[in-house]
C-alpha cells in the first residue's frame, strides 16, 4: 500500500495488521497472569486483595460457592498424578477443558462473589495457559488449594 494511503487510513484510526498485532501481544503481555514459584504468597495477596474489594460481599464467598470447582480439579489433580507421563494425555486435556467451561457457568452464575475470584486469581487464564504440561496443572492445582485455604484462613464462611 502506498505510504500516503496508508498514513490516511491511519489518521482514519485503522492501523496497519502488523502494528496492531505488535500492540495487541504487548498488551496481552502486560495483563497476562501468571503463577509464581511462591504460589502460596499470591494465593494470599489474592485473597487479601479480594476481600478488600468485596468489602461485606466477601461474607457471600462462601466455601461451598467454589468448593464444586475445587472438587474437579482434585479429581483431575489425583489422575495427573498418578500417571508418570510430563504430557497430559487428551482425556486430560479435555476434562481441563470442561473445568474452564465450569468457572464460566459459575462466574455467569454468581457475577458478584465468583466471578471477581476467578479475575483475580486469574484461574481462567492458568487453565487456558496448561495445554498440555502436567507440571502447569499440577502448579494450578496445588494454587488453587491455597486459594482456598487462604480464603477460610481470612475469614471466608463454610457453607
Amino acid at each position: 500500500m502506498p505510504n500516503d494511503i496508508k498514513s490516511a487510513f491511519e489518521k482514519a484510526g485503522f492501523k496497519s495488521s502488523t502494528k496492531q498485532q505488535t500492540q495487541n501481544t504487548a498488551a496481552q503481555a502486560v495483563d497476562k497472569f501468571v503463577l509464581q514459584k511462591n504460589y502460596a504468597d499470591q494465593a494470599e495477596q489474592v485473597i487479601k486483595d479480594l476481600k478488600n474489594q468485596m468489602g461485606r460481599d466477601f461474607q457471600n464467598f462462601t466455601t461451598s460457592k467454589i468448593r464444586n470447582i475445587l472438587s474437579m480439579v482434585s479429581e483431575i489433580y489425583n489422575d495427573v498424578r498418578a500417571e508418570p507421563e510430563d504430557v497430559l494425555d487428551e482425556q486430560i486435556q479435555s476434562r481441563i477443558e470442561y473445568l474452564k467451561v465450569r468457572l464460566a457457568y459459575e462466574c455467569g452464575r454468581e457475577p458478584k462473589v465468583v466471578k471477581p475470584f476467578v479475575k483475580k486469581a486469574g484461574l481462567l487464564e492458568l487453565l487456558s495457559d496448561i495445554g498440555d504440561s502436567r507440571k502447569k496443572f499440577i502448579d494450578f492445582a496445588r494454587y488453587m488449594e491455597a486459594l482456598v485455604a487462604y480464603h477460610r484462613f481470612y475469614g471466608g464462611k463454610e457453607s
